[in-house]
């Protein structure tokens, strides 16, 4: 069984450093261009100025996205799993809050988006915010402080690592998984971020378009959980034992504050309050509706009843896929993006159980296919009349928008996958990734928090899910009977 261990994290490895190779490689390849003639010196640029509308909208969008993990997330997922694991569940989205916040600004910023080294990775020379003041980035923001563009993109730094949990909810380890979530966010997320956003990014040089994060966010996510899912392993008693929703109101408030959220997750990323805003506002709503209606008719045909779970999973299907799309699409084209996602990701999450891997809360199904399907729709749909800096797609007349869109697609797909199989093989040698199977019978609330998410009216009082009386709590008296 060691054996078998190291030879699979020997393979990951290697496939891991052979694809890092194969990008230096392919840039070292690219053509240098001859350096054009010399032009005529020209009048200095006025110096950047902020705006402050643009800045109110930006900080806006902040909190709206902050929103987005919690509450949005942290009730979306903490309603789905089971009443033992409510609170574990939520504190793992409301903690991530907290340790990228920090990691952002000790380090993660200036990886992220820092100056430039080989397309690969930002620079340390931003670290701990040196150089990242209230005057603006011409790069990143010519009217926003340079420091809002930053908390702007920290909330897309923490909410991701978060949709990983609900991969495997009910089963790992606090200790461990505060270690991944640093680890994945500096080798995964970070790398990604500048490879697709940062000035010299090599997925941003190639043309690849992802307006506020299918390939990042999205992508990076759904198959770093497909990895965590296999690597993890399945909950105890899956498949024999039922693991429904133990509150889908928690669930549907969750989706609620997610689609309210997304507008500045979406909307926001015009960095500006104006006609791009506007409209990425209008596709993010009009995507997401589609979707939920899309889910929703979809299990109505299959199953013969429709779900409140199925609606507010569409929903947010929709949401992932419209978002690399947001600032380049038309409001019809968003129907068609919405509605194709409700239905791909409606039979993706039904295929899990086909192939036998445990994703807890259908993170792969919903934003891994959903991300994926939202960047190759980028290519098809994108026009000028939205966004002549992103320039047309496929059904605009530019089949050539497809090539950079689907690099994009497979270099997130293998550097979340197998970079996500290498840092839980390392935790899982050093730390372990799971709890003991007493500890995921007790349910992760008991275990690894000492408290439980429901209890008995009486004061004192306290009851576990699966009906034991917590650590330090006592039964209530039985009632006598008056004489």
């Amino acid at each position: 069984m060691v054996t078998a261990r190291r030879s699979t994290l020997t393979l990951a490895v290697f496939c891991f450093i052979l694809f890092v190779a194969a990008i230096g490689w392919g840039l070292a390849q690219q053509p240098t261009a001859a350096p054009p003639p010399a032009a005529p010196a020209a009048a200095p640029a006025p110096a950047p100025k902020i705006d402050s509308g643009d800045t109110a909208w930006l900080l806006t969008s902040s909190a709206l996205v902050l929103l987005m993990t919690a509450p949005g997330l942290a009730l979306f997922y903490g309603g789905m799993v089971r009443p033992k694991n409510a609170l574990a569940t939520i504190m793992q989205s409301f903690i991530i809050l907290a340790l990228i916040s920090v990691q952002w600004v000790l380090w993660g910023y200036s990886l992220a988006f820092g100056p430039d080294k080989g397309g690969i990775i930002g620079g340390l020379e931003w670290i701990g915010l040196r150089g990242v003041g209230l005057q603006p980035n011409p790069d990143y923001g010519a009217t926003v402080p340079h420091q809002a563009f930053m908390v702007f993109q920290l909330m897309f730094a923490i909410i991701t690592p978060a949709l990983i949990t609900g991969a495997f909810a009910e089963r790992i380890k606090f200790s461990t998984f505060i270690v991944f979530t640093l680890a994945w966010a500096t080798f995964i997320y970070d790398p990604l971020a500048h490879w697709v956003w940062g000035v010299g990014g090599w997925l941003r040089g190639w043309g690849a378009l992802d307006f506020a994060g299918g390939t990042v966010v999205h992508i990076s996510s759904g198959v770093s959980a497909l990895a965590a899912a296999l690597v993890v392993g399945r909950r105890k008693g899956y498949g024999h034992e039922p693991m429904r929703p133990h509150n889908l109101p928690l669930t549907v408030a969750g989706a609620a504050l997610l689609w309210f959220g997304w507008f500045g997750f979406n909307a926001g990323s015009a960095i500006s309050a104006g006609a791009l805003a506007t409209s990425a506002f209008v596709v993010t709503n009009t995507a997401t509706a589609s979707a939920a209606l899309g889910w929703m008719f979809s299990e109505w045909a299959m199953r013969g009843k429709p779900t409140v779970l199925g609606a507010a999973s569409g929903a947010v299907a929709g949401l992932v896929a419209i978002t690399p799309a947001s600032g380049f699409v038309t409001p019809l084209a968003s129907i068609i993006i919405g509605a194709v996602a409700g239905f791909l990701c409606y039979n993706a999450c039904n295929v899990k159980t086909k192939l036998g891997y445990d994703d807890s809360l259908d993170v792969v199904g919903v934003h891994g296919v959903g991300g994926t399907w939202g960047a190759l729709a980028t290519g098809l749909f994108a026009t000028k009349a939205v966004n002549d800096a992103g320039g047309d797609g496929l059904f605009s007349g530019n089949p050539a928008q497809m090539g950079p869109q689907i690099v994009a697609i497979l270099a997130s797909w293998v550097l979340a996958f197998f970079g996500t199989v290498i840092i839980l093989k390392i935790l899982d040698a050093t730390m372990g990734l799971r709890v003991t199977e007493e500890d995921e019978v007790a349910g992760l609330d008991l275990s690894q928090h000492s408290e439980t998410a429901y209890a008995l009216e009486s004061p004192g009082y306290g009851i576990t899910s699966g009906g034991a009386f917590a650590e330090g709590m006592k039964p209530p008296p039985k009632p006598t009977m008056p004489a």
